[in-house]
C-alpha cells in the first residue's frame, strides 16, 4: 500500500510546490483538472489520499473493533478538518503580516500589524482549545492503550508523510534539472 501511494506522491511532487519550493495555497492550477499532466495532483486530492491512508492504517494500528471503527472515523476526521482549519486561518494572518512587513513597505503600519499579531495569538489559543476538545472526543472511543498508541501513530504518520514530501520534492528538483 505505502509503495503505490509513494508512486502517486511522488507522481504529484511538482503540483503540490510553488516556485521556490512552498507549497502551494489554492487547490487547483491554473488551467484546471482537464488540462493537468496525468499523475499531478492537487494539494487537497494528495490530503485526501494521505487522510485516507491513515484511516486504514489507525484501524490495524490500534486494533480497532468494527463498533470503534465507524465512531472513530467521524471523530478522526473532525480532528484532520479542526488541524486543517485552523492552519488555513494561521497562514492567512502569518501572510498578512509578511505583506504588512516586506522589505517594499516604507512605512509601517503599527496599528495593523498589531492587530494581526493580536489575532495570532488568538488564534493559537483558540486553536489549541478547538484541538484538546477534538482529541478528547475522539479519545472516548478509545481505550487507554489505544490512546497511547493513537499519539505514536500521528507521530509516525506525520514522519512519512515528509518523508514522502521531501521525495516528491527531490524528485520535482530532479525533472526541472534535466529538462
Amino acid at each position: 500500500m505505502i509503495g503505490g501511494l509513494l508512486v502517486i506522491l511522488l507522481a504529484a511532487g511538482p503540483a503540490m510546490y510553488a516556485p521556490g519550493g512552498e507549497v502551494r495555497q489554492n487547490t487547483a492550477p491554473p488551467e484546471g483538472r482537464a488540462n493537468r499532466q496525468p499523475g499531478d495532483l492537487s494539494p487537497n486530492e494528495v490530503v485526501g489520499m494521505l487522510d485516507a491512508y491513515a484511516l486504514v492504517q489507525a484501524q490495524e494500528a490500534l486494533q480497532l473493533n468494527d463498533a470503534q471503527y465507524g465512531t472513530f472515523v467521524g471523530r478522526l476526521k473532525a480532528l484532520q478538518e479542526t488541524r486543517r482549519k485552523n492552519q488555513r486561518a494561521r497562514n492567512q494572518l502569518v501572510q498578512d503580516l509578511r505583506r504588512l512587513t516586506a522589505p517594499q513597505v516604507t512605512t509601517l503600519d503599527e496599528a495593523a500589524v498589531r492587530d494581526r499579531l493580536k489575532a495570532l495569538r488568538e488564534l493559537d489559543d483558540r486553536s489549541a482549545a478547538d484541538l484538546r476538545r477534538a482529541y478528547d472526543s475522539l479519545d472516548e472511543v478509545l481505550d487507554l492503550r489505544q490512546q497511547a498508541r493513537f499519539r505514536i501513530f500521528e507521530e509516525t504518520i506525520e514522519r512519512r508523510k515528509m518523508d514522502l514530501l521531501m521525495r516528491a520534492r527531490q524528485r520535482a528538483a530532479r525533472r526541472g534539472g534535466t529538462q
